[in-house]
C-alpha cells in the first residue's frame, strides 16, 4: 500500500480538538466509518494516529496488547542499557534455521 498523505481539518472546542478527515478518507475507506482512534505522542510536533476498527475481535486486541507491552519492555531495556544491543545477524539466522529444520 502506498502512502498517502491526507490535510486533516482541526477545531478547538472547549478543552478537546475536534480532527477531521476528508469525506473522501470515508468514502475510500468504508471499513474506518466507525473507527476509533488512538494518538501516540511521538515527538513535540509529531501524533502517530491510529485507526481501530470496531471490528477487531478480542483476541486481536489481546494478542495486540501483548504485542505493544513486549515492545514496550524491550525498548525501555534498550534505554537503560544501550550498550547491551546485540545486532540479529546472518549467522544467527542461519543457527535457527538449522536447529528448527523439519519441525
Amino acid at each position: 500500500m502506498l502512502p498517502t498523505v491526507l490535510t486533516v481539518a482541526s477545531k478547538k472546542k472547549r478543552q478537546s480538538l475536534d480532527l477531521s478527515l476528508p469525506s473522501s478518507f470515508c468514502n475510500e475507506n468504508p471499513q474506518w466509518a466507525n473507527a476509533n482512534v488512538q494518538v501516540e505522542i511521538l515527538s513535540e510536533n509529531t501524533l502517530l494516529l491510529r485507526l481501530v476498527s470496531s471490528e477487531i475481535k478480542e483476541e486481536a486486541k489481546e494478542s495486540s496488547l501483548m504485542m505493544r507491552l513486549f515492545l514496550d519492555m524491550l525498548m525501555e531495556d534498550l534505554k537503560k542499557a544501550p550498550s547491551k544491543v546485540v545486532s540479529y545477524t546472518d549467522e544467527m539466522m542461519a543457527e535457527e534455521d538449522e536447529l528448527l529444520y523439519g519441525v
